[in-house]
């Protein structure tokens, strides 16, 4: 009965190949988060670091398409606040 026709050998190659890479993550991780905590101990903003690593792996159109569409909803936005400002009667002081 224990000749099933899977190839538990070969399973746990993959398993034990699979394992390892992500003890290798964890430890690259780790590596990452002291470089960051370095940054920030030398006064550099990490969010800022991180978006900065993001737009490095865009393209320059997707680039483009994401600044393209934040700058059409912020004025939208403030075009929505100026009308809303624009209706509201202002109270007088008392």
């Amino acid at each position: 009965m224990s000749e099933i026709g899977i190839p538990g050998a070969r399973i746990r190659s993959f398993v034990e190949r699979i394992e390892h890479l992500d003890g290798e993550l964890a430890e690259l991780n780790e590596q990452k988060k002291e470089v960051f905590a370095e940054a920030k101990g030398e006064g550099f903003d990490v969010k800022i670091l991180k978006e900065i690593i993001k737009l490095r792996k865009q393209d320059q159109d997707e680039r483009d398409e994401h600044e393209t569409l934040l700058d059409t909803y912020l004025r939208a936005m403030d075009a929505a606040e100026s009308e809303s400002a624009a209706k509201t009667p202002e109270r007088k002081a008392a």
